[in-house]
């Protein structure tokens, strides 16, 4: 086939022009198949029109330093993270008295942990905390009930960051914090315009994270970490939304929730760093891969998510900036 973005063969005017995308491969389309299809259309004497697909585009055109601005209302241009813990120091007994209340009479249903009804026993084998098995309590914001033992041992399998997570509705009690590993995460603005949003410029975050050994909260303490795909670009509109999101997404980052050490879903790496549940938009000037613009309801969309995390308005007041 000629190298020309369309082909057509002559045909009955009535006959309406098919077309049949990806010349290239970078589409569903197989191109195989998008030529085998022109050949016995052609055959038949209908039209034929092949097209190329649309262009991914991750990256903006190259800016200069002095193109590059920082945000107004965010101090600096760069955070770091280092491999502190929260603090700690009380016993999970004591981090749970201050979000339960006894329950000195079960309710008639199961313990959503260990599935043994709240009337008898917790099912929990594992090593047994200094409490009565039989001992309930209620979740002071959701009232969902459980036994004590499980709600402990769930806390000692977990970050064990004084947070607590209601297994049920997923209410946060606390400041919520994962295991990150250690890295930096740029952010300014830069003179280019996102699809969808033609109305102002772009912020641009740039997060590095480099590969190292796992801590005692990752997977496998002591193991090797891989750091694929750094550093990392993400993208958004300079809008009133847009550095609200960016406010929350350096909470987030503070708290060490945005990424996490797992199994890739892409290519099934264990032991590598891995997004954690905050979708980011990597993909600049098209929507390819369906991370990038247009996308009229992605900040709204991760603003969800970010307060799935117990990140919303009221934690900006919590950090300083």
């Amino acid at each position: 086939l000629p190298p020309a973005l369309t082909w057509s063969l002559l045909a009955p005017c009535s006959v309406p022009t098919v077309p049949v995308k990806n010349l290239t491969g970078s589409s569903p389309v197989n191109p195989a198949l998008a030529g085998i299809t022109g050949i016995l259309m052609s055959a038949a004497g209908l039209p034929v029109c092949l097209t190329r697909p649309p262009k991914l585009v991750l990256h903006p055109p190259p800016v200069s330093k002095s193109e590059i601005q920082s945000i107004p209302g965010i101090s600096h241009t760069c955070r770091k993270t280092t491999k502190k813990q929260a603090k700690k120091g009380k016993t999970p007994e004591e981090v749970l008295k201050k979000y339960l209340q006894k329950v000195r009479h079960p309710p008639d249903e199961d313990c959503t942990i260990c599935m043994e009804r709240l009337s008898a026993p917790s099912g929990y084998k594992g090593p047994q905390p200094a409490l009565k098995p039989d001992l309930v309590g209620k979740l002071v914001k959701c009232g969902h009930v459980f036994h004590l033992h499980c709600l402990v041992a769930m806390y000692n399998n977990g970050n064990k960051d004084g947070s607590l997570q209601c297994p049920t509705c997923k209410t946060i009690y606390g400041v919520k914090t994962g295991t990150q590993p250690p890295g930096k995460m740029e952010y300014h603005i830069i003179p280019h315009t996102l699809p969808g949003h033609s109305d102002c410029k772009t912020i641009r975050i740039i997060y590095n994270i480099p590969p190292g050994v796992q801590g005692p909260e990752h997977p496998n303490p002591g193991k090797s970490f891989t750091a694929r795909g750094f550093p990392r670009h993400c993208y958004l509109p300079d809008s009133e939304k847009g550095r609200k999101v960016l406010k929350l997404l350096l909470v987030a980052w503070d708290r060490r929730l945005i990424f996490a050490i797992g199994t890739s879903s892409t290519t099934g790496e264990s032991d590598t760093v891995i997004w954690n549940e905050i979708h980011h938009k990597t993909e600049f000037g098209s929507n390819l891969t369906g991370h990038g613009y247009p996308d009229i309801n992605y900040l709204d969309n991760v603003l969800a998510e970010l307060a799935a995390q117990g990140i919303t308005e009221e934690s900006l007041a919590q950090e300083k900036d």
